[in-house]
């Protein structure tokens, strides 16, 4: 089934998000799939004029009102009394409300629509009570067992545990979780980008040993390692992360899956820094948050780097 909408929440107001996609768009009119914001209008129109963006769009009332190749834009109430203010939690109702909608949206179109989220300050919106958007998200949706994959087209990452302090690291570690994401990315690759992936595992000891009686790469990694070649599946390893991602072995591989999160999103940063982006498997949609924090600082100064934006329009018009 193709895609034929991208829903994309406009989260936190005060956020460089408004100009980074104003870079996109003052630069876009051509979409396969129909775009569809959702926030407030009057205040996107306004932050976008003052960063001298001149973008038409489509307002519109319900979703069947979107036409193509146009920038539609579903309004979500909120009352502001600046275009660029402080982050705080006066705008949780708000954000909230984006969310509930564009949700009601993605249920509605199941796998035929695309969601990307703007920033959300994890501080003020999440408030602790979610390790980050992608738990709000599965909460929301009533989904479990997420997958979290920093993707590029030359090389994609994964932890197999996401925004945890390292001390719960061990405890959250076994073959279950292991070869429930190694299968979902799997699938992923075949199904949606019609590739038969090539992937790696890595330990998660220093050069995968261990002073303990317990070796969790014996223990776990290895036999999780065993099974999934049983389903045919291309994966090798356990390999020592300090050495890993070195030009000779990047050549060789499509994924490599980390068992913690810096594990894997520092080396890849580093490599592709904003052209890669945050997919999420296991929700009932499709999603997908490009490489951007709300950053304040930057606010209405017009010196973001877009390119993970422009890297997930990109990746989303091109998928099957």
């Amino acid at each position: 089934m193709s895609i034929d909408y991208i829903v994309i929440v406009l989260g936190e107001p005060y956020s460089t998000f408004s100009e980074i996609i104003g870079k996109y768009f003052s630069k876009n009119n051509k979409f396969k799939q129909k775009i569809i914001l959702v926030g407030n209008k009057n205040l996107l129109k306004e932050q976008l004029n003052f960063l001298n963006f001149k973008i038409s769009f489509n307002c519109i009332l319900k979703v069947e009102d979107a036409k193509k190749n146009m920038i539609n834009i579903l309004n979500v109430d909120f009352k502001y009394s600046e275009i660029f203010n402080k982050i705080s939690k006066n705008s949780n109702p708000y954000i909230q409300n984006c969310f509930k909608l564009s949700l009601k949206i993605l249920k509605k179109f199941k796998n035929r629509a695309v969601f990307i989220n703007g920033p959300i300050s994890k501080n003020t919106f999440l408030n602790k009570k979610y390790l980050g958007v992608t738990e709000y998200l599965s909460k929301k949706t009533k989904s479990k067992d997420e997958v979290m994959l920093i993707y590029n087209n030359k090389l994609s990452v994964s932890p197999i545990t996401t925004h945890i302090p390292l001390k719960y690291v061990t405890k959250r570690i076994n073959k279950n979780r292991i070869i429930n994401n190694v299968i979902k990315i799997n699938n992923f690759y075949l199904s949606k980008l019609k590739k038969v992936p090539k992937i790696a595992i890595l330990g998660l000891n220093p050069h995968c040993e261990t002073v303990d009686k317990f070796s969790e790469e014996e223990k776990i990694i290895l036999p999780s390692i065993k099974y999934l070649r049983s389903k045919k599946i291309l994966i090798s390893g356990p390999f020592s992360a300090d050495t890993f991602f070195m030009k000779k072995n990047l050549t060789k591989f499509n994924i490599v899956i980390g068992m913690y999160h810096d594990q894997v999103l520092t080396p890849i940063k580093t490599l592709y820094k904003f052209n890669a982006i945050n997919i999420t498997l296991g929700l009932p949609f499709i999603r997908i948050s490009p490489d951007h924090g709300p950053n304040a600082d930057m606010l209405g100064k017009n010196k973001s780097d877009p390119s993970s934006f422009f890297y997930a329009m990109n990746f989303v018009e091109n998928l099957r």
